[in-house]
């Protein structure tokens, strides 16, 4: 094995355990599975695997999907952790992981009350709580426990879709809830509020495969109408994903990509 083999190999073994012993402080039960050349964390309580993707690997989206599907019709939900989200965002990923496990403290929507929030407010909290962070949008809604901002959602403004007179469709663009909390029935009642202010004809939305295959946007009345296919993404030099590739980037920067999406659409 050459220096930069051994690296690479020091390198996999560094994230795998400091995800480990970041799962033990925070008092998550787990085992290692291995699945073929797939190394998997098992929080075997919950149905639930995590498939650990180095950036330096030999997989591909197609490979990824199938290792997904293989353990779906077991019942048995897996996510694709790759090692650039975990470096980046260690503290967003245990709260997901959290969340999947059912350790969360649970609000009841009932309790909340839903107002418009400013830029700075929704941009801070969805870097703070969503792993993909902010994103550009049109309209911020926060959902409120007294004074406490518990979750936050994100659209777009309405686009006049062409296949029908009058026939308008807004985006979902973000939603995330605090860490260490789940709300229930939170997204139904950020939707329903944007839906009485703005009165689109239906609202749609996307699922990452990596992590969900749109399980909490079918019980919302979501239906799947498309998959995108998996992207790739080209990592600057503190581990950012970017969509286009930059010249300035370092060679022995590897492509990463996700396993696409899924489109859910939500008619009124």
């Amino acid at each position: 094995m050459n220096n930069y083999s051994q690296k690479i190999q020091d390198n996999k073994i560094a994230w795998h355990q400091n995800l480990k012993n970041a799962l033990s402080e925070g008092q998550i039960d787990y085992n290692i599975q291995l699945e073929g050349n797939f190394c998997l964390i098992n929080l075997d309580k919950n149905c639930l695997l995590i498939n650990l993707v180095s950036i330096h690997n030999s997989f591909t989206a197609d490979e990824l999907l199938k290792l997904q599907n293989h353990f779906h019709l077991q019942n048995i939900k897996l996510i694709h952790l790759w090692e650039d989200v975990w470096l980046t965002k260690p503290q967003q990923v245990l709260a997901r992981i959290r969340s999947l496990t059912g350790l969360n403290l649970r609000i009841h929507g009932r309790k909340t009350k839903v107002f418009k929030i400013t830029k700075p407010v929704s941009d801070a909290f969805l870097n703070i709580n969503h792993l993909q962070g902010a994103v550009s949008s049109r309209y911020k809604l926060g959902l409120f426990l007294n004074d406490d901002l518990v979750a936050v959602a994100t659209f777009s403004a309405l686009r006049q879709m062409k296949h029908t007179a009058n026939y308008k469709s807004a985006e979902l663009i973000r939603f995330a809830v605090k860490s260490g909390y789940s709300v229930t029935g939170g997204l139904s009642k950020l939707i329903n509020h944007f839906y009485e202010l703005l009165k689109p004809n239906d609202i749609m939305t996307y699922a990452d495969r990596d992590w969900s295959a749109g399980e909490a946007y079918s019980t919302l009345g979501f239906v799947q109408t498309d998959v995108l296919a998996s992207k790739s993404f080209i990592l600057d030099d503190s581990l950012n994903r970017h969509l286009e590739k930059v010249q300035t980037f370092s060679s022995k920067r590897k492509e990463v990509f996700n396993t696409g999406s899924l489109k859910y659409l939500l008619k009124f």
